[in-house]
């Protein structure tokens, strides 16, 4: 069984230019994140399946898992470590039939301990909690109190993760309040010097875990 590593999870940011993708996943890569997840909304198939088939094998000489958001399909054709699934994607049971045991499935659950429950029982690997802060990504986005996490650490066994306009500043009190893990697009992206933007996040787990 696949196990989700925790830490700063870059979720890309969404672009026609493959290969100022690439360098960009790579500078973060180099920084030390633990997980990439790939997320594309267009409805180019052909970029799309590029992108992640490039990606995966990107980060497969760093060890770190590539993760899908949304498309099973699209996880499975290109072999990626994994999928992460919203309320209106497929089923977690759908997806640990078509990637198997080995594989990494992801649940978005927004504000809700209910869904994140849930999905545990499913058998998701890592569940996700926001929007904690306002997010340049998703400025509509409900949500979260950090009451949420302290709520769920100790009834859900699989890792946390925290979303939604997470920075350098306010990621502190999300892993306090129990977090396993970050994702982070613009704070990693948008950032002058992705590696040490990457490198700083990682500072935070470092000093989290020696306290």
């Amino acid at each position: 069984m696949a196990q989700f590593p925790g830490g700063v999870y870059a979720i890309t940011p969404e672009t026609a230019d493959t290969e100022h993708l690439l360098m960009q996943v790579g500078a973060a890569l180099a920084g030390g994140v633990a997980a990439v997840q790939y997320r594309d909304k267009s409805g180019d198939v052909a970029r799309r399946h590029e992108q992640a088939s490039e990606l995966v094998a990107l980060c497969r000489p760093f060890g770190v898992p590539l993760i899908v958001n949304d498309d099973l399909r699209l996880a499975d054709l290109c072999d990626a470590d994994g999928v992460h699934l919203g309320r209106d994607d497929a089923s977690l049971r759908e997806a640990r039939i078509i990637l198997g045991r080995g594989k990494l499935v992801g649940a978005s659950c927004y504000q809700s301990l209910e869904l994140a429950l849930a999905a545990q029982a499913a058998g998701a690997d890592y569940v996700a909690f926001g929007s904690f802060f306002a997010s340049p990504t998703k400025p509509a986005a409900g949500r979260a109190g950090l009451d949420l996490l302290r709520e769920a650490a100790p009834l859900i066994h699989v890792p946390l993760v925290a979303i939604g306009g997470i920075t350098l500043a306010n990621a502190p009190q999300l892993l306090d309040a129990g977090a396993d893990s970050l994702a982070l697009l613009s704070a990693l992206f948008d950032a002058p010097d992705i590696r040490a933007s990457a490198r700083a996040l990682n500072h935070l787990f470092e000093t989290e875990s020696e306290q």
